[in-house]
């Protein structure tokens, strides 16, 4: 968004502004909390964190030609001059700013919330409203206190709708974003068990109190607007009786309004006929149909005709490390395997999904490389084994565990009756991708899935860090 000088001074008051003088004139077009992406023009907000103080940042920021900070306290620069503007707490000036600038704006705003499946799913409603609608969108995962009123600040001008993604880490911060973007349709992908380690919803823990802390979207939405629900998640549906508007619900449950009939799941995506029209989708997975499915149920409440979407479908594209799959060639020559590479994230839920999705990949043996799934408190030995005892019931051929309680993968695994000599523990990924180095064939097909903190992907580069280049499968 383009904000002029003077009104961003008036939307953050108080405010100093140093050099002293009159507010000059000029535009802000570019915002950034991060001296390393700064454009020549942009406002530099000096955030302070745990660990950095923006404000050692704002002589980067005037050297790469910012035309303002927006400080707590006055900063010498000695790259080049810069304009400052001097606010009790930069993180409320973000978030005062971003309120104030979605209000002028006024367009139709979608936000998006869930265990699992938000930037995804965030990125293709975005894909199929712009269709018919100019459609801004959260960049990257920017879903947090900091990330939603920059999400916001950086719409364009010209765009009618946008599509923004709210994470949370405690109770009441989904419901703090949603009157900063102010929604008026709300999506809830699932609930599930990340992030429930140490969360406490007042005096409600573990997997409720993270359903409660989602439910703040919907509860947040205006008597007018809609809640887009996912069907097959029964913490989720329930969330309609807390809306008075109108509900959505998308799934492949029978009483989903959208819902995924004569569903037919591929290695390479998904078949399905939604709303009388056939879609073919990319996204791989049930976890994937559920995305596609809650961006139709969007779509479809902005008026957009279905058939429309049938080509926005078709060429949704797959997120980094979210489902790609590639041919990779073994560093003997000798022949390729199949690679699957989600390893952005994981929790319970997205396993077993990815986990069918290596069953049905044509394959001479199917190999998972499997990372410790973080933040699911005490339940997580218990949920980490069950994710083993359902790879074995897949008819997985091998199951590589990386890191602490992964072990209880390879356990669950031996117990519901794979081989010991199949099973294997390792303490880091690297140690993991050493060992299929050796133990990969020609013709398999391994899916490398993990937290993102345990870095999967590391086992993916050493296993095959000798070959030259791959291909998409």
């Amino acid at each position: 968004m383009t904000i002029s000088i003077t009104a961003i001074a008036e939307k953050v008051a108080p405010a100093i502004l140093s050099p002293a003088g009159p507010v000059p004139d000029g535009t802000i077009s570019g915002w950034s909390i991060d001296s390393r992406t700064v454009n020549p023009g942009d406002c530099f907000f000096a955030l302070r964190g745990p660990l950095k103080d923006g404000h050692d940042y704002v002589d980067n920021a005037a050297g790469k030609g910012a035309a303002l900070a927006i400080v707590e306290r006055p900063v010498e620069a000695s790259r080049a001059k810069i304009l400052q503007l001097i606010v009790p707490d930069t993180l409320d000036a973000l978030q005062q700013l971003a309120r104030k600038a979605r209000e002028r704006w006024g367009g139709t705003v979608v936000g998006v919330t869930g265990s699992a499946g938000k930037t995804t799913t965030k990125d293709a409603i975005a894909s199929l409203l712009n269709v018919q609608i100019r459609t801004g969108r959260t960049i990257g995962n920017y879903n947090n206190h900091f990330g939603v009123p920059l999400s916001i600040l950086r719409l364009p001008d010209d765009c009618k709708a946008a599509v923004i993604e709210m994470g949370m880490n405690h109770a009441g911060e989904i419901r703090e974003l949603a009157r900063i973007a102010k929604p008026q349709i709300g999506v809830v992908t699932n609930i599930g068990w990340a992030h429930t380690e140490y969360f406490d919803n007042g005096g409600v823990s573990g997997i409720e109190g993270v359903a409660l802390a989602k439910r703040e979207l919907i509860e947040e939405l205006p008597a007018g607007g809609i809640a887009v629900l996912n069907a097959d998640d029964e913490r989720v549906r329930e969330f309609s009786h807390v809306h008075s508007g109108r509900s959505i619900l998308f799934g492949i449950a029978a009483d989903a309004e959208v819902r995924a009939g004569d569903l037919r799941l591929c290695p390479d995506g998904a078949h399905f006929r939604c709303l009388g029209v056939d879609f073919e989708s990319p996204l791989v997975g049930r976890h994937g149909v559920s995305n596609v499915l809650a961006a139709i149920a969007v779509a479809w409440a902005l008026g957009i005709a279905p058939e429309r979407l049938r080509d926005a479908v078709r060429t949704l594209a797959t997120g980094k490390m979210r489902g790609e799959r590639s041919v990779r060639r073994l560093s003997d020559s000798s022949g390729a395997v199949t690679v699957i590479n989600d390893c952005y994230n994981a929790n319970p839920e997205a396993m077993r999904s990815m986990l069918e999705v290596l069953r049905a990949t044509p394959a001479r043996r199917r190999i998972a490389v499997l990372g410790e799934m973080l933040e699911l408190g005490r339940e997580a030995w218990a949920l980490h084994r069950d994710i083993g005892q359902f790879a074995a019931e897949q008819g997985i051929d091998a199951l590589l565990g990386v890191r602490g309680a992964a072990r209880f993968m390879v356990d669950g695994a031996i117990g519901a009756g794979l081989s010991g000599s199949a099973a294997s523990f390792f303490d880091t990924p690297e140690e993991a991708g050493d060992f299929l180095r050796n133990y990969v064939r020609p013709g398999d097909a391994i899916l490398f899935k993990g937290s993102r903190g345990v870095q999967v992907e590391k086992a993916l580069e050493r296993a095959f860090e000798d070959v030259p280049g791959d291909s998409k499968a």
